[in-house]
């Protein structure tokens, strides 16, 4: 009867301490993935991190946002508090209607 009961414990032990354990993150896509804004230009860019924290690179190595009011994709300033941001400035890339031209 002891034995039965302190397998159950063992058991419902093992099981809490292997579902308490965190999964494993993925990493991002390391090519350039294509991005295209909502004037229709296409921006290359790099991602980094994981589903938890990530952001994106230029190909030159210059930080990138997405702005979530119109869906650009801007470069990015580090505030005073150590915050990134986005800058008013937007990414150019090539248009889809002049590459086809």
């Amino acid at each position: 009867m002891y034995k039965r009961l302190l397998y159950i414990l063992l058991l419902l032990a093992a099981t809490t301490i292997a579902a308490q354990k965190k999964p494993a993150r993925v990493p991002a896509y390391h090519g350039l993935i294509e991005r295209i804004q909502p004037n229709g230009d296409t921006v290359y860019v790099r991602l980094h991190g994981d589903e938890r924290r990530h952001w994106m690179t230029l190909a030159d190595g210059k930080t990138l946002v997405k702005e979530n009011k119109k869906g650009y994709i801007c470069y990015a300033k580090k505030k005073k508090s150590g915050i990134i941001v986005a800058t008013c400035k937007k990414v150019k890339g090539k248009n889809k209607k002049e590459k086809n031209i």
